[in-house]
């Protein structure tokens, strides 16, 4: 499975195949099975992963304890909580496995060895945050203020596979609708036309 990982960091260039290869032992899988927590919300931030197989959810639970999720990560795609991740903070939020996954996660103390003995990482972090802050930006441009159609409408053409993989209760926390609202969404656009 670290081919997985290896090929993704070939794929997006600036490392050598002698930096990707010392690179690869410093991150180590773990399985986790659905439901099962990568980060906790008010812990420490200890590590970064990169999800070879599976999908993630990011979410802070409000007062009443609601999950609000901010965003979903897939195959081929770093997650944490990433400003307390690099200042060893607790997190805001919780990352749990939607989908049984496996992720190569890497500690702290060898991400910032990483950093110093193989300084072409910066610019695969320089990408990973660039790819954060598109994420964000999209959700808000999409998804704030829009109607609960042009929410829906926007992830069938946009993003489908959150249609396909994610559980629909989670698909609404995420759109900032009701699961009531979406149903009923989904079913006047997928309507057929009777005439």
């Amino acid at each position: 499975m670290t081919d997985v990982f290896e090929n993704y960091l070939f794929s997006i260039g600036g490392l050598s195949a002698a930096e990707i290869h010392f690179s690869a032992q410093f991150f180590k899988p773990i399985h986790l099975k659905k439901g099962d927590f990568f980060i906790h919300e008010d812990e420490s931030c200890r590590h970064i992963g990169f999800i070879a197989s599976g999908a993630v959810k990011a979410y802070a639970n409000d007062k009443e304890g609601k999950e609000n999720i901010t965003c979903f990560k897939f195959e081929n795609e770093f997650v944490t909580s990433f400003s307390e991740f690099v200042m060893q903070t607790k997190s805001r939020r919780s990352i749990r496995a939607i989908e049984d996954s496996i992720i190569y996660r890497i500690s702290y103390p060898d991400y910032r060895y990483l950093l110093d003995q193989v300084t072409a990482w910066n610019g695969v972090i320089k990408l990973v945050v660039e790819q954060e802050y598109y994420q964000k930006e999209r959700y808000l441009l999409n998804y704030n203020n829009k109607s609960a159609v042009d929410k829906y409408r926007y992830v069938l053409s946009n993003e489908p596979k959150l249609v396909q993989r994610i559980a629909m209760q989670d698909l609404a926390s995420y759109l900032g609708v009701t699961q009531r609202s979406l149903t009923r969404v989904k079913g006047q656009i997928h309507r057929p036309n009777v005439l």
